[in-house]
């Protein structure tokens, strides 16, 4: 089944830059600032999901 949308936990990390995990799914990543972290947020959840099967809104929760 597909998720509509996917929640991602952002936190500032010690040695700079943002730290994130997805909500109910073993997804983690981390950016240097916020633009580098939502691309990276984006490549996480493809790589995670099969094409098609990506929720369609991922949305940052600081």
């Amino acid at each position: 089944m597909r998720p509509t949308e996917i929640i991602f936990e952002v936190t500032e990390a010690v040695d700079g830059g943002y730290d994130a995990k997805a909500l109910g799914y073993s997804i983690f990543t981390q950016g240097d600032d916020w633009e580098d972290l939502k691309e990276m947020v984006r490549d996480a959840v493809l790589c995670h999901f099969d094409g098609e099967d990506a929720p369609r809104v991922i949305r940052l929760h600081l």
